[in-house]
């Protein structure tokens, strides 16, 4: 049924919105989430459904792309509605209403966004073209030129011409789509010429341009600087069209790069040829100049957009460098797509520096560490078929720049100033966006053991060691953390001293890691004051404990402070305390209208997902020095101890996909030991990424007797790096009396996570292996003296522990 089969507006508009309510069914949106997609407001999404008025043009425009629907159709029900002429697609003029327009289909580059809430993922760029996606939109003073021009073009009925010039992805074709957004509830059309060529279109068609017509000419140089005279013939018939009134009002907007510019514009020296003689008189007085990069103001209009909620405009402000905020969000959605597109050793190479960032290493990686890294991240067969050159290769590819110039992996140029800080002869950097994709798509895989070999081998710089070091303790890659933090120890490294201490302490030589806290301590170290508090408080010592714990306060650890002042305050002191925060928090909810904290807490909690409360609750919450709302209700809802509200309020969050409100959800329900229920939600948290609620997973399933579904998160959890989740599923072996499956397990966790394979025989109940430990590091982090002795359960097997009869330096090995 089209447009001009209704006989009264008022059918049209039925039809309109039954197509729309289709549509919104079709894609499971809520008009919450629809409007956040179509960048409207919540209640001009509402009344384009239900309100007597007709939506405007731009309404339908945007909600149609939203939808995924034709929007042709839908405009010309609409204009069936207003009682005004059906939009047909067999006019006789070009192009179509500037509302029909996806902006990704006139070059507006999609931009990068974060997929949801909470899920740490991001979505790809096909799918954010789809969505038609766009990130809030900072005015900048280029824009209030173009807006006075396209204001008096709507006015005064007179053809004019813009042209912005700026580099790659500085935001030229996004700024004259928001341009043209005045002139669309005007009923303007807009004309993209593109089929067959750029060119050839437009000398075709430049003739059936009318009045109050956009021109879109996006990539300009395409058009004049075509060739066979092609360009010169474009620019006449632009000038004909501008400089006739009667064809009149149309506006044509173009973009050009600043070297095309300079080209087109440029004034031949006498006896030269002069190639553009038409293109330079067309643009003579219509170039709008734009920045490379926003200014303190532009970035702080940005900045309150990202506060407010704009989710992609946060992860420029974050990734950018240099406030080039539309480069970084055009180019990363590239830079994406060359990762997964990338050849294994390109992959490879791109994976080990993702690592290497998330992992504690800084902004520039050596070139020697990048190439003895990336090999574990190859197949043996991929491996086998590498070209003797493919690490050139390899960053020939991801030094190639994507939009905005950026590339994945680029190489860093050394500075020759000496006071300026160097980086190593030849060292790369990882795209910044690039990192963040691999802080979310490698958060729960341990790397290689090349990675770790390259970087005990290559990193130099005492904190890149120290931090490598402390993820390695951290994933019980105990061998190559005591190597990471040796160097830096030695020159008093408070936090590598630290590292030492804790390693020993782990593996029980308290004597060397009491000397390596003390000296951590003395060297500033305040974490180690905090360890040093619990060995004593567990060994029953409360008065060395206690001094321990003022030399920490002092020293300005706040948790010490708390309990140095808790202890020095009395009942009625905390008491008065708790009164005065009650006071404060009802003396707010009696500002906001409610009868008490509780009621007022309620409310929030049903508020906190609608769009007006979220704004409105984001704002507080940063007020209040919290970045999530959710974290700041959960703080509000934790003071009153109203289990109920809670309840409430993590279903409410839960309802959205909030991974921590899933987690506490299966809390609870594990608490209440109602664990199909606790695993469901744990499940879905886990889904995204949540650590707790993968862990809480593993332990829900085992007490439910899912052995199978017990191993497998108890295996992510190892992949993740934490080990005592690999011994969990040698003991599930064991409980299933699998001794041989069990040890194998063991063996694993000795081959690919450094434990030691000794080590790993204690945590299992057989004490004929714990008899097996006289374990235990030198100071320096070197093996103590050695010792040998058979293995159970494999005849013909000995443990070493130290120098092996070969004379190689090891831990513990199996011969």
């Amino acid at each position: 049924m089209t447009a001009q089969n209704f006989e009264n507006p008022a059918a049209a508009l039925d039809e309109l919105r039954a197509r729309l309510e289709a549509g919104l069914v079709a894609i499971g949106l809520t008009k919450t989430l629809l409007a956040r997609r179509a960048g409207l407001g919540r209640t001009t999404v509402s009344e384009a459904f239900s309100a007597a008025d007709v939506p405007s043009a731009q309404t339908v425009g945007a909600l149609a792309r939203a939808l995924g629907l034709a929007p042709v159709p839908l405009l010309a029900l609409r204009a069936a509605a207003v009682g005004g002429p059906a939009v047909s697609e067999g006019e006789t003029s070009v192009g179509r209403p500037i509302a029909a327009w996806n902006p990704h289909d006139l070059e507006v580059h999609p931009a990068a966004a974060p997929a949801s809430a909470g899920s740490g993922s991001l979505i790809p760029a096909e799918q954010q073209r789809a969505a038609s996606v766009l990130p809030g939109y900072v005015r900048r003073p280029h824009d209030d030129q173009l807006a006075k021009l396209v204001a008096a073009t709507a006015s005064d009925g007179r053809s004019r011409m813009a042209v912005l010039v700026g580099s790659s992805s500085t935001g030229k074709t996004r700024a004259c789509w928001e341009a043209v957004q005045s002139l669309a509830e005007a009923g303007w059309r807009l004309w993209h010429p593109f089929d067959p060529t750029r060119a050839e279109a437009a000398l075709a068609d430049l003739a059936r341009v009318e009045p109050h017509m956009v021109v879109w000419l996006n990539e300009a140089q395409h058009y004049l600087g075509a060739g066979r005279g092609l360009g010169e013939r474009i620019g006449a018939a632009l000038h004909s069209l501008l400089t006739d009134p009667a064809r009149g009002p149309v506006l044509v907007l173009g973009t050009l790069w600043p070297e095309y510019a300079e080209a087109y514009t440029k004034i031949p020296r006498v006896g030269e040829e002069d190639p553009h003689p038409l293109a330079r008189e067309l643009l003579a007085g219509r170039l709008i100049h734009l920045p490379d990069s926003f200014d303190a103001s532009a970035q702080a209009a940005a900045q309150a957009l990202a506060g407010a909620g704009d989710r992609q405009l946060a992860l420029a402000l974050k990734g950018a460098s240099d406030g080039r905020l539309t480069q970084f969000l055009a180019g990363a959605p590239e830079l994406l797509h060359r990762y997964e597109m990338a050849s294994p050793a390109a992959r490879a190479v791109l994976n080990a520096a993702m690592d290497a960032r998330r992992l504690g290493s800084g902004l520039h990686q050596p070139l020697s560490f990048l190439e003895a890294a990336a090999e574990g991240y190859l197949t043996d067969d991929e491996y086998d078929t590498l070209a003797d050159n493919w690490l050139e290769q390899a960053l020939a590819d991801l030094g190639r720049p994507v939009h905005g110039n950026l590339a994945p992996l680029r190489r860093v140029r050394p500075r020759s100033e000496p006071r300026v800080p160097t980086s190593p002869a030849s060292a790369y950097r990882l795209a910044d966006y690039l990192e963040q994709h691999g802080r979310s798509l490698r958060r729960l895989l341990c790397p290689p053991a090349s990675f770790w070999h390259g970087a005990c081998d290559h990193f130099t710089a005492a904190d890149e060691r120290v931090a490598l070091g402390e993820t390695a303790r951290l994933r019980w890659r105990l061998r190559t953390a005591a190597e990471l933090f040796r160097a830096p120890a030695a020159t008093g490294h408070p936090e590598a001293l630290l590292g030492l201490a804790r390693i020993h302490y782990t593996l029980g030589s308290d004597q060397h890691a009491e000397e390596l806290y003390g000296l951590a301590a003395d060297a500033g170290s305040v974490a180690a004051l905090g360890d040093l508090y619990w060995k004593r408080m567990r060994a029953g010592d409360e008065n060395t404990a206690r001094l321990i714990d003022q030399r920490a306060a002092k020293a300005g650890d706040l948790v010490a402070t708390l309990r140095v002042s808790s202890e020095n305050t009395s009942e009625e002191e905390r008491a008065a305390q708790e009164e005065e925060f009650a006071a404060e928090q009802a003396a707010v909810a009696a500002a906001e209208g409610y009868a008490s904290v509780v009621d007022y807490l309620t409310a929030l909690t049903k508020e906190s997902w609608t769009d007006t409360g979220y704004t409105r609750l984001r704002r507080q919450a940063y007020d209040n020095g919290y970045e999530d709302p959710y974290d700041y209700l959960f703080s509000l809802w934790s003071r009153t101890g109203n289990d109920e509200v809670g309840k409430r309020l993590c279903e409410a969050a839960a309802a959205t996909g909030h991974p921590e409100a899933l987690y506490q959800l299966a809390v609870w329900e594990s608490e209440s030991e109602e664990h199909a229920a606790a695993v469901d939600l744990a499940s879905r948290a886990a889904g995204t990424g949540h650590i707790k609620a993968a862990r809480m997973l593993a332990w829900n399933l085992e007490a439910a007797g899912d052995i199978a579904g017990a191993e497998h998160w108890h295996r992510r959890m190892a992949e993740y790096g934490d080990d005592e989740h690999l011994m969990s599923v040698a003991r599930l072996r064991q409980q299933v009396h699998d001794t041989a499956g069990a040890l194998a397990v063991y063996r694993e966790a000795a081959a690919t996570t450094g434990i030691d394979l000794v080590h790993c025989l204690c945590w299992t109940q057989d004490t004929a292996w714990q008899d097996l430990c006289p374990y235990g590091l030198d100071p320096d982090g070197t093996p103590s003296a050695p010792w040998q002795a058979p293995l159970p359960g494999s005849p013909g097997t000995t443990c070493w522990h130290g120098p092996s009869p070969d004379g190689s330096a090891v831990h513990a090995s199996t011969t």
